[in-house]
């Protein structure tokens, strides 16, 4: 069986009413490596993961034990979309948490100009979306394309993969992932 980390973290860690800030000042583990861990972006050691759930409090053989409660909810209205993005780069998912899903649904909103990173992204999964309005730069692998509205893109993410919002207007997109690599 495999478990999902980072996802299973950001669950007890906001369960406990935690920020990533306060888990940081607990444990002495840098408020970054936590990020990296809860975006699946990196794996911890037992030590390490041993050493943040302590300062949650929660041992190991509960925090693998959990049980996903699949939420029961099925609509969710605009201003319930939960902002998980930072800077120029929105990031609305639908509904609060992953924990125990296994599709990860957002709206986008790039702003002109902006980019996920110069260091393309890579992780397990598939991932798809479709352009609401703007034009997008989708690169994977070597391969680059300029998508405007009603264009889509459908790719498996272990394959290097790099988004940026090109053109004077911001650009929106509704996107999938499976499982919530995010």
């Amino acid at each position: 069986m495999t478990f999902n980390i980072g996802n299973r973290l950001r669950y007890v860690r906001k369960a406990h009413n935690l920020s990533q800030r306060q888990l940081a000042k607990r444990t002495g583990v840098p408020n970054s490596t936590i990020s990296l861990i809860e975006s699946n972006s990196t794996n911890p050691s037992v030590g390490a993961l041993k050493r943040i759930l302590d300062g949650i409090p929660i041992g190991l053989a509960e925090f693998f034990a959990l049980e996903p409660e699949t939420p029961k909810k099925a609509f969710y209205a605009a201003q319930e979309l939960v902002e998980i993005g930072k800077g120029g780069i929105s990031y609305r998912q639908v509904g609060e948490n992953m924990f125990g899903r296994s599709l990860q649904i957002l709206k986008e909103c790039y702003q002109p100009g902006t980019d996920t990173g110069k260091v393309p992204l890579v992780h397990e999964g598939e991932e798809g979306g479709v352009v609401l309005s703007g034009r997008l730069e989708v690169t994977v692998d070597d391969e680059r394309r300029v998508l405007g509205p009603g264009d889509a893109y459908y790719f498996e993410s272990r394959r290097p993969h790099r988004f940026r919002c090109v053109g004077p207007v911001p650009c929106e997109v509704i996107s999938a992932c499976t499982p919530p690599t995010f």
